[in-house]
């Protein structure tokens, strides 16, 4: 290994090298491109940094000076660009090596600058880099290496055709290395086409995926599950965890109830700027913040050193989310836990997608209140405080306070102010009951008054429910039921609300003239729920029972139907014999050639039956034509003669232009073929015909 890279790992405390950091650093490999499969969090940055040293430097330990690059890196997104240039930024260093980045949200000028002057290695975005290699400020001809970090992402998220602009631009005695967490087969299709013999290594285990992550499914009712979120964050107390929502509103909701709950969290979105986003990853890496709240977009290439709890407060649309989700834990074999919170609705769909994930996790319920305060005390007894050495400022303050109070005393206010920092926890209710049904509160001593207005007034109490609250200053507490009949509408209020809510009212009006009286007795409105039993009716008077009517063998003739009369009596069908035999019809000759000219054909030629065009766009007969009323007014410029008897002709459309004598076709002579035929009134002439033939065809 080069000694300056070797450095730098030692620095970092980097004793042994990731299963796949020992498999691209392999000597017998040397300059050939790799395609490589390796789960989230094994240390392909640091890998691929690695694998491409050789390839940049040769022989030397330190990069020469700066000009044109010698290595492109691509990441799908802004966070795990920026990411790949930290961690290539310390492996490089004592190397001397100048890193660019190209992502997009950035100042493009400050990244046009930094180019000018001239960069080793740039990492960027497809969509940025594609920008600035079309107008000229990122040329690509000194490149050796190409990096794809995250390759089957990239292809998800549509930038196929950007990659294959900057692959197509680039040397083609360059190295390709593709990594990857699965080989698609559009990934394959890319390999293939755009690397040489390429070296596949794969450091996937076939056992399971995430070894060091514990996965947990925790059951909540529907309505706990921002409860179950923050009784989980209390529980395990983590250094650092990010929760997961599927959509922007969720995730600006759960912020804005976890800050609330007093705990240092921040929000990464789509919706925040490139500054904004920065901002708050910084705010998780230096400590100022605990908890980030995300979407997908933070599911890829987000190392957030110490990452202990991932939570999934909405479910994974698919395994691959849940994978990547969970992977921003569990990192270079540290331990973490990915919870998924699961209400009963969708317990099924969480085992289906555990099992299509081939991950097994173990389910329960959210922790307790109880569970909770017994962790902090737990966690109060084991803290570096008791085994500290103890400063004399510390002891003099000790002294002090035992002279003020009993050592109980002491104890028990030091544990009430390590509680009073924490956010206290949820109580939950158990996600299998049933809810209970609320029997309802008898309404006490009341009173009815009456409005006036009723059905008749579309009076209806879901406005007049706000009305009586805010005019008259009444709770809904105090209004009981509210029934509308056809000119006034009852309401039912509480005894001691209503001096209060008539001293409220001018000249007893609630609003609009809507005059309000006090009524001395509740009103008698039917029960639509008590109809009690059908009255009978008694017999029928206008025809006997049933049983006096006969059968109906006995029911006299009812005679002919008067409306339809006698139908006379039309005998049997007469027999039409058997149908003559038609015999050889060969007699009749051939047919008529169609295609011909109409006045080609022989006269003894059966003429064409008239089509179906023609049925339908035969125009009316002259004195059908004469007795239909005129469209038209018959005023100048209506298209009618004065008298009324026809209708002008229109010019036909065409490319004609302007009037034209009639039986002439531009470039034909008058009358002859091809000439069209005179129209009759009221028809429009259509374009010729193919053949020659410009017979007159009436248009819908």
């Amino acid at each position: 290994m080069i000694p300056t890279l070797q450095a730098a790992l030692d620095a970092r405390g980097y004793s042994t090298l990731t299963d796949v950091q020992q498999a691209v650093t392999q000597p017998e490999l040397g300059n050939a491109d790799l395609l490589v499969s390796a789960q989230t969090g094994s240390g392909k940055t640091v890998g691929f940094g690695l694998a491409i040293a050789p390839t940049l430097l040769e022989d030397a330990e330190i990069f020469g000076a700066a000009d044109l690059p010698q290595a492109l890196v691509i990441a799908p997104t802004r966070e795990l660009a920026m990411q790949v240039k930290r961690e290539l930024g310390w492996l490089y260093e004592n190397a001397g090596a100048r890193i660019a980045s190209c992502v997009g949200g950035m100042d493009i000028r400050d990244e046009r600058r930094a180019l000018a002057r001239g960069a080793h290695i740039v990492v960027g975005t497809p969509g940025r880099l594609r920008d600035h290699i079309e107008k000229g400020a990122l040329q690509l001809g000194d490149l050796r290496a190409v990096v794809l970090d995250e390759a089957d992402e990239m292809l998800d998220m549509g930038f196929r055709e950007d990659l294959e602009f900057m692959l197509g631009e680039a040397p083609e005695e360059r190295r390709t290395l593709l990594f990857s967490a699965t080989v698609s087969p559009m990934i394959a299709k890319l390999a293939e086409k755009y690397q040489r013999n390429a070296e596949r290594i794969s450091t996937i285990s076939k056992g399971s995926q995430h070894t060091d992550i514990q996965y947990q499914v925790v059951q909540v009712a529907q309505s706990d599950v921002e409860h179950g979120i923050i009784n989980l964050l209390r529980f395990h107390d983590a250094e650092k965890a990010i929760v997961f929502a599927n959509t922007r509103a969720a995730v600006a909701r759960l912020t804005a109830r976890l800050a609330n709950r007093g705990l240092s969290v921040v929000s990464l979105s789509g919706e925040l700027s490139q500054s904004e986003r920065t901002h708050a990853l910084q705010a998780m890496r230096d400590g100022r913040a605990r908890i980030c709240v995300a979407t997908d977009v933070a599911a890829r290439g987000i190392d957030l050193p110490k990452l202990e709890l991932v939570i999934h407060a909405d479910l994974p649309t698919n395994t691959e989310a849940l994978l990547h989700r969970s992977g921003r834990t569990g990192r270079a074999g540290q331990k973490g836990t990915s919870a998924l919170i699961v209400t009963p609705k969708i317990s099924k769909k969480a085992s289906r997608l555990l099992q299509w994930a081939k991950l097994k996790a173990e389910w329960g319920a959210a922790p307790s209140p109880e569970e909770i305060r017994a962790k902090d005390e737990e966690r109060l007894l084991a803290s570096d405080l008791w085994t500290d050495e103890i400063t004399e400022s510390q002891q003099a303050f000790a002294a002090k306070l035992l002279d003020m109070h009993s050592p109980e005393r002491i104890a028990a206010a030091f544990f009430a102010l390590a509680q009073s920092k924490l956010s206290a926890p949820e109580e939950l209710q158990d996600p299998n009951a049933r809810p209970e049904r609320k029997e309802r509160v008898p309404f006490g001593p009341s009173k009815w008054v009456a409005l006036s207005v009723g059905r008749g007034d579309r009076a209806e109490p879901r406005w007049l429910l706000p009305m009586l609250c805010r005019v008259g200053g009444l709770d809904k507490a105090q209004i009981g039921y509210i029934k509308v009949a056809q000119k006034e509408t009852y309401v039912q209020l509480a005894e001691a609300a209503v001096p209060s809510f008539m001293s409220k009212l001018t000249d007893d009006v609630l609003q609009d003239d809507i005059k309000v009286r006090i009524m001395d007795e509740a009103p008698e409105l039917p029960d639509r729920n008590a109809r009690g039993p059908r009255p009978d009716r008694g017999p029928r008077t206008d025809r006997g029972p049933r049983q006096d009517r006969g059968d109906r063998g006995d029911r006299p003739n009812r005679g002919p139907r008067p409306d339809r009369g006698d139908r006379p009596d039309r005998g049997p069908r007469p027999d039409r014999g058997d149908r003559p035999d038609r015999g050889d019809r060969s007699d009749r000759g051939p047919k008529p050639d169609r295609d011909a000219p109409r006045e080609d054909r022989s006269e003894g030629a059966v003429p064409k039956p008239s089509s179906f065009r023609a049925k339908k766009f035969d125009g009316p007969s002259d004195e059908d034509r004469g007795a239909r009323k005129p469209r038209h007014s018959g005023k100048p410029g209506s298209g009618a003669r004065p008298d009324g008897e026809a209708f002008k002709q229109r010019k036909p459309k065409g490319d004609f232009g302007g009037d034209r004598p009639k039986g002439k076709k531009p470039g034909g002579k008058p009358g002859g073929k091809g000439a069209p035929a005179a129209a009759s009134p009221g028809k429009r002439l259509g374009p010729p015909r193919k053949g020659g033939d410009a017979r007159p065809t009436r248009r819908k």
